[in-house]
């Protein structure tokens, strides 16, 4: 960095100023947790109080627990940016409802992480709730940490839509993929792509749902769809939308990747509509486990506010498994 012809490659003086700033930023954590430890270890030789001593080695372990993480997001795109999508599966207005409960725990969840959330696109349920949404989710390590919510999300709960007040179970998919940078090469050329504009169906200002400003994008040859209508210019949402079919197209060839290996080892790693990753059950008992790793809480009131770390901890700490761990049911 201190050589002459440093800034000569803007692009390349920037990747290595991350790298230096996440190398740093692991050596302030190694260097704190040393620092509890020794706090630890002072207090037991001056006899200090059981409480005291507790305390300290609490705020080691988290110190300890924070590092430990960091270091298994160590794939190509965990530091990227994530692009973070809902959608509701089949069950109508319940299912709105349930994909718009996400929508808001993932939007906790990001702010207790410190992650900036702009919202890319929405669509609106009929009576309540939303169809879908895309997220912008920005922030070092958003992609590492999000990537685990990847899948299919069940809830059972009583309706508030039932007038007869029985039991429901709806389900909601969840897309997570990472931002590409500027500098990664997917191949792709326009006249593969039908851009189609029209009408934004937000609230807006001058040119919102006056003119054509909000851009949907066709990639023909996969048939994969990504639309963006939340700026004010066509051109910015043409920008945002061919980035996310980029990132999309990136994605489905990491898949495809994954997919020859699983069907090799002789693993079913598809998600699908009835292979879930987590059931949030709140009647006729409390309970949001993970069927993947296990894990399990009764505080569903916590989860849904946002407290979904300790499922991607242990998701992560687990070796990040695609599929359900053997022996659990959804049932559980």
């Amino acid at each position: 960095m201190a050589g002459p012809t440093f800034w000569t490659d803007q692009t390349k003086a920037r990747t290595i100023l991350d790298e230096a700033s996440t190398i740093r930023r692991k050596l302030d954590t190694l260097a704190a947790l040393d620092q509890k430890i020794s706090d630890a270890e002072v207090l037991i030789d001056l006899g200090e109080t059981e409480q005291g001593i507790i305390t300290e080695v609490n705020a080691a372990e988290q110190k300890f627990n924070q590092f430990e993480l960091e270091n298994l997001l160590g794939a190509e795109h965990d530091k990227s940016n994530a692009i973070f999508s809902i959608h509701a599966g089949a069950g109508g207005t319940e299912s709105c409802d349930w994909a718009n409960m996400l929508l808001r725990m993932y939007q906790r969840y990001c702010e207790t992480r410190g992650f900036k959330v702009d919202l890319v696109d929405i669509q609106a349920g009929d009576e309540a709730g939303i169809k879908s949404t895309t997220l912008l989710v920005t922030g070092e390590y958003a992609y590492g940490y999000l990537k685990a919510e990847r899948g299919v999300h069940r809830l059972v709960r009583i309706s508030p839509f039932d007038s007869n007040k029985r039991r429901h179970t709806s389900f909601a998919s969840v897309d997570v993929i990472a931002e590409l940078s500027d500098t990664e090469d997917v191949e792709l050329t326009m006249e593969e792509v039908q851009v189609d504009t029209f009408r934004s169906g937000g609230r807006g200002g001058q040119n919102v749902n006056k003119v054509e400003t909000a851009v949907r994008m066709t990639h023909i040859p996969t048939g994969i769809v990504v639309q963006c209508q939340i700026e004010r210019s066509q051109h910015q949402n043409r920008e945002m939308a061919l980035k996310m079919l980029k990132a999309r197209l990136y994605e489905k060839q990491q898949d495809e990747k994954r997919a020859a290996m699983e069907k090799y080892y002789g693993e079913k790693g598809a998600m699908a509509w009835g292979n879930q990753i987590r059931s949030y059950v709140l009647q006729p008992y409390q309970m949001v486990k993970d069927l993947r790793t296990g894990y399990e809480t009764s505080d569903v009131q916590g989860v849904m506010n946002g407290d979904i770390h300790p499922f991607i901890s242990a998701w992560l700490k687990a070796g990040q498994p695609r599929t359900r761990k053997q022996g659990v049911t959804d049932e559980e």
